[in-house]
């Protein structure tokens, strides 16, 4: 499902495709980054509109950056009226920058359980299609083993299960600049959005009180 031109209109698009770096300075893929050290580290997770996906993380401590855009495709430098229409194989994610020793994995996974709908498939809230599915897209073992220990632990106290995949992560491409921090650039368009997505409704509906997520000190 494509949301509403007043949110994401097209002329926003080509004035941002003017701005943008080369496709070879935008990709990061994980084969060609450096390892990841104890002070600084990635995680990649796709929860739908990931306007909606940065602000839970924005506040935390030890978070350096969040970065809306693309991953799990095979199409190169992909736009978002390409990943809007499906079949790219793409996912919308938010890209997390962060200090492993002020905040850890299993913190930001806690945080990530807490802002999605982990039975829709192929969809989350408003927006349908594997473009919005939720996934965790792992940079190495270490993660892969804490994100299936997370699953693992939702399906059990649901006693329902996980749609949510867990995937390696390859190339990933970021999102248009009008794209990032979406949220702080057009706070009312925003919060409209989010509103009639039921983004909010359906949050409380399965997670209560721990809609949201926590923020760490």
């Amino acid at each position: 499902m494509i949301r509403l031109p007043l949110f994401r209109p097209f002329t926003l698009v080509v004035l941002a495709a003017a701005g943008l770096a080369s496709p070879s300075l935008q990709a990061q893929s994980s084969q060609e980054q450096p390892s990841q050290t104890q002070s600084s580290a990635e995680a990649t997770f796709a929860g739908g509109c990931f306007w909606c996906m940065e602000p839970p993380y924005d506040n935390q401590p030890g978070v350096t950056a969040t970065i809306s855009g693309y991953i799990g495709g095979e199409l190169e430098n992909p736009s978002y009226e390409e990943i809007s229409q499906g079949g790219t194989g793409h996912a919308e994610v938010v890209q997390i920058e962060y200090d492993p020793e002020q905040i850890s994995y299993e913190q930001l996974l806690e945080i990530f359980w807490r802002n999605i709908d982990p039975f829709a498939v192929d969809r989350q809230f408003c927006d349908v299609g594997d473009q919005y599915r939720s996934a965790i897209f792992y940079h190495d073992d270490e993660q892969r083993e804490l994100a299936e220990a997370s699953k693992a632990e939702m399906a059990e106290r649901f006693d329902q299960e996980i749609a949510t995949q867990i995937v390696p992560a390859n190339t990933f491409w970021p999102a248009e600049e009008y794209h990032q921090d979406y949220y702080q650039k057009n706070p009312v368009r925003y919060k409209f959005y989010r509103y009639s997505c039921g983004r909010d409704g359906r949050l409380e509906e399965v997670w209560g009180e721990e809609a949201g997520g926590p923020t760490f000190e």
